[in-house]
């Protein structure tokens, strides 16, 4: 059969490739075409244009770019249309992938799956009515957006969660401390990590709070996990003088070898858990008053963190907008590395999450109903 796939960001290419793996183990005969990047390319067929051609983040930077994605949503009706494939998988990228939707469901009528839901749940819930009408199939990855869906009488798939697998599927799993201080060519001394964000912005915000709440805590090394796509030399200003080591393409090492760690919200901070972290989640904004506000009152979500919203309950503190300060991270690091019970109740609490998401194996579940869909559509 004929997949195309449309993935507009690193995590997309990441979980599409995954996901394009377990389809050729069901389908021998699977033909790929797809909006992507590396990882996805490596698993066959054709990247007809790479996501870091349409990866604008912001208001701003979109309505620059506002061109430029035009172009290229233009561009992947006309190659879907051209390539007519047995089905459409979105993979989050709700923007852009709507969009699209909204195009292949009624003018082409090929069958569109979305593979892990836009977070609706938080923001802009009334996408439900598009996904309803546009989309056959929804994939999510999260266990309670099962629910949220059932409010709005929308029948989803939870299939797992992908970073489970990552995690699970991860090299250097019997990694002891000493080898890991010893193949990076560092002191042995125990670890905080710095998760600071994937972006520029991010990082330029949280990266110089999450050093000066770190810098009492002399007993222990700060590595700083680069993020994919940012150049070395940009971290060099925060880190000059500071004896703090940035170290790329390691972040699971990184994690499984840390004390502690302080992580930015996002997946970075479900990966700290799976791998049983103690962790501080702190995210700066601009206006924070305004911003926490916003979050009060505008979005239908009580926390910021997957930990949270997984177990239902605040599990690990959320220092964000207002509540982000470099005293209060300290402060939180300093109970996170101090107190026993503390941490033991926070990893007690990782442990019910992670029984709460299942085990491995989101991709092939998923790969599974795709195909068994389309061949009972074809029978």
């Amino acid at each position: 059969m004929k997949y195309y796939l449309i993935a507009g960001e690193a995590s997309g290419d990441l979980h599409a490739s995954n996901l394009m793996r377990s389809l050729k183990k069901r389908d021998e005969e699977a033909d790929f075409r797809f909006f992507g990047g590396d990882l996805m390319l490596e698993q066959g067929g054709v990247l007809v244009k790479h996501y870091r051609e349409m990866a604008f983040m912001g208001v701003i930077p979109v309505l620059m770019n506002l061109n430029a994605i035009l172009k290229a949503m233009a561009l992947c009706k006309r190659d879907i249309a051209r390539y007519r494939p047995d089905v459409v998988i979105l993979v989050d990228y709700p923007g852009f992938n709507l969009k699209i939707a909204k195009y292949v469901k009624p003018c082409l009528k090929i069958p569109v799956f979305y593979y892990i839901s836009p977070k609706v749940w938080a923001w802009k819930e009334y996408r439900v009515k598009s996904f309803k009408k546009y989309v056959d199939e929804m994939l999510c990855i999260l266990p309670f957006e099962v629910d949220f869906f059932k409010k709005h009488r929308y029948k989803v798939d939870y299939v797992g969660n992908p970073t489970v697998d990552a995690i699970a599927n991860r090299p250097f799993q019997d990694e002891t401390f000493n080898d890991f201080i010893l193949a990076n060519r560092l002191p042995d001394k125990p670890v905080i990590a710095l998760l600071a964000g994937s972006r520029r912005r991010e990082i330029s915000q949280n990266l110089p709070s999450m050093l000066k709440a770190a810098k009492e805590f002399s007993d222990y090394q700060l590595i700083i996990a680069g993020a994919p796509g940012i150049a070395p030399d940009f971290y060099t200003p925060f880190v000059e003088g500071r004896g703090v080591r940035v170290i790329f393409n390691q972040t699971y090492r990184i994690l499984a070898q840390s004390s502690a760690a302080m992580v930015t919200s996002g997946t970075a901070t479900l990966e700290t858990a799976l791998l049983s972290v103690p962790q501080v989640v702190c995210y700066k904004t601009d206006f924070p008053k305004l911003s926490y506000w916003g979050f009060k009152h505008i979005l239908h979500t009580p926390y910021i963190s997957l930990v949270n919203l997984i177990c239902g309950k605040e599990v690990v503190k959320e220092l964000f907008a207002r509540l982000f300060s470099p005293d209060a991270i300290r402060d939180e690091l300093q109970n996170l590395l101090s107190d026993k019970a503390y941490r033991e109740n926070m990893l007690k609490n990782y442990r019910v999450m992670q029984d709460v998401l299942g085990k491995s194996g989101a991709s092939d579940r998923a790969a599974e109903i795709v195909v068994g869909k389309l061949m009972k559509r074809g029978g």
